[in-house]
């Protein structure tokens, strides 16, 4: 149940006239300080300055036409105009005992659930993922999992890059300098090798390798067998390692259509966008010029060869012919800002409307100088090495902590710990941000970490141990919620208000509005844990309240993280 839509709903029918109701209904939102209520109409100074009246007597007005019975009293008149909104005791406490018997904490599927294509990940096949490939994967992920949360259906597409330039490298550096014992050994790790040597002769202008490599990329577009063949080879050794990758991260998908895919698609695009008179010809290639932007759209080059800018006007045909979506979401970094406000550009004057197409840009992950994460030898960071690392980091943190813990089970938490920091460190920032990566802040034991989440949601299975209790007998039993301590109440309200984050975070398109909720609700337990004596309350019918609490904290701590991609444990 989502208290804030249903606030809204209520201050909407009470907009003055003269007001916009979706506007004034918008300015609703949850208070900043416990003190001043648990949510805040913020409309009426806006309201009142457009009729030229007092804002405060707006406001009065506002708060006597208002209804929002059962939820909460008639709002208070605050500040210049502000109305002050609380949730009255005995409504929460009412949706409290209805929640400990709901397994999904409230959540429920929507009038109108919309089709979302997320296109996340993305990564060359023929080389290991790095550091660069982390925040599209877990910024994807979680964006899929939120929308599935809320009850949309969500097409997860890997547009893999497994037929462009690359391959024109690989090919000739396979014909040229590869080391067949390296290659049966770790295939992908020769292929990469055999790429970076190719870029390497490349950028030192050997003009000869860059026409060489070309020529393979078009015999193999071309159809040539030795290329297609080799290329056959290639392929399912690179993804046999990304989907290892991709399983050590909790991450899947629903199609894997690679660049490859698309390719007898393309010829057609580009003689469709020239008969409805959309791309024309411009020194020998045939472009689309989008108004603001200086350089044209290339959907073919001067030597007739197509681009990823073509490939990715036929995938939106494609995805809107397949699946006719509401919604396609690019996660794919900053620096493609311009290309996306082309290609949706292009896509919308070749009659793609309806979809609407957003590009979810993220910053880079920078090292302690500020600059792109990198090794000491000014290499990427392989994102396989991260998370060893992030594990390795993890198991000192659970060894200090947990020694009594049998060995295989500190290494599997360990595991979950440190992936689970590495996933949070990126999702708690708001991604349009570069941030600098920390192993000792991202598992700290406080603080905005996964960690802190993790030992919070341990330390509730902790307290039902040790006072021999199962939460699902307290979740059968139903015990009367009691508020009277403002720790209680606190912790109440932030329990119910996991809907409305999710539709804000899906709204934004930011995981991080769910990090930041998810941290408050753990500091609000925290509290509550100081102030409120659980298993030595001063009566039975307290104890049960406040274990009630515990576990509907747990189950929204365990829930959101899981909406993260980040798993849980039991002892930490």
């Amino acid at each position: 149940m989502n208290v804030l839509n249903r606030l809204r709903a209520a201050f909407a029918a009470a907009t003055p006239e003269g007001g916009e109701p979706k506007a004034f209904a918008a300015a609703v939102r949850p208070a900043g300080d416990p003190k001043f209520g648990d949510y805040q109409a913020n409309g009426c100074m806006a309201v009142a300055k457009s009729l030229k009246k007092n804002p405060r007597e707006v406001a009065a007005a506002v708060a006597a036409a208002v209804d929002l019975e059962p939820l909460a009293d008639k709002p208070e008149v605050a500040g210049p105009g502000f109305l002050n909104v609380r949730l009255r005791d005995d409504w929460l406490a009412a949706q409290l005992g209805e929640l400990l018997r709901d397994p999904d904490c409230g959540l429920t599927a929507p009038a109108e659930p919309k089709t979302v294509v997320i296109d996340f990940s993305s990564p060359n096949v023929a080389k290991p993922m790095h550091v660069g490939h982390l925040r599209s994967t877990v910024i994807g992920d979680a964006l899929a999992r939120i929308f599935e949360a809320l009850g949309h259906e969500v097409v997860r597409d890997n547009h893999l890059g497994d037929w462009g330039a690359q391959f024109g490298m690989i090919l000739w550096g396979w014909r040229n300098h590869r080391d067949q014992a390296a290659f049966d050994a770790d295939p992908v790790t020769e292929l990469a090798r055999l790429y970076r040597l190719a870029v390497a002769k490349i950028k030192d202008g050997d003009h000869d390798v860059e026409t060489a490599t070309r020529a393979e990329t078009a015999k193999l577009h071309a159809g040539d067998p030795e290329n297609r063949e080799l290329w056959r080879r290639f392929i399912p050794h690179c993804l046999k390692a990304l989907h290892a990758m991709y399983d050590r991260l909790g991450v899947r998908f629903d199609v894997e259509l690679g660049e490859s895919f698309y390719d007898p698609m393309l010829a057609d695009v580009v003689a469709d966008l020239e008969s409805k008179g959309i791309a024309e010809q411009s020194e020998g290639a045939t472009v689309v010029f989008v108004e603001g932007m200086k350089a044209p759209f290339i959907v073919r080059k001067r030597d007739g060869a197509f681009n990823y800018g073509t490939t990715d006007l036929a995938t939106i045909r494609y995805r809107e012919k397949t699946w006719d979506p509401d919604q396609a979401l690019y996660v794919v970094d900053a620096r493609q800002a311009d290309h996306f406000k082309q290609l949706f550009a292009v896509a919308r004057r070749w009659g793609y409307e309806k979809v609407d197409l957003r590009h979810v840009a993220f910053g880079t992950i920078m090292g302690a100088d500020r600059r792109p994460y990198k090794t000491r030898d000014g290499d990427v960071v392989g994102l396989e090495s991260l998370l060893d690392e992030a594990v390795a980091h993890a198991r000192e943190v659970v060894d200090a902590n947990s020694p009594d813990i049998p060995a295989d089970d500190r290494a599997r938490i360990a595991e979950i710990v440190g992936l689970g920091a590495v996933k949070y460190a990126d999702l708690s920032q708001n991604r349009i941000s570069d941030y600098v990566f920390d192993w000792s802040k991202m598992l700290a034991m406080n603080g905005n970490t996964a960690t802190y989440l993790q030992y919070a949601y341990a330390r509730i299975q902790n307290i039902f141990r040790k006072g021999g209790t199962a939460p699902e007998a307290i979740r059968e039993q139903a015990p009367a919620i009691l508020l009277s301590h403002p720790a209680e109440r606190r912790l109440a309200v932030g329990v119910l208000r996991l809907p409305e984050t999710l539709e804000l975070a899906a709204l934004e398109l930011k995981p991080n509005i769910l990090t930041d909720y998810l941290f408050d609700l753990a500091n609000a337990y925290s509290a509550f844990y100081e102030e409120c004596p659980v298993l030595k309350a001063e009566s039975d019918e307290r104890r049960d309240s406040r274990l009630a609490l515990c576990d509907l904290t747990a189950r929204v701590l365990r829930r959101g993280l899981g909406i993260l991609g980040i798993d849980v444990v039991d002892r930490m």
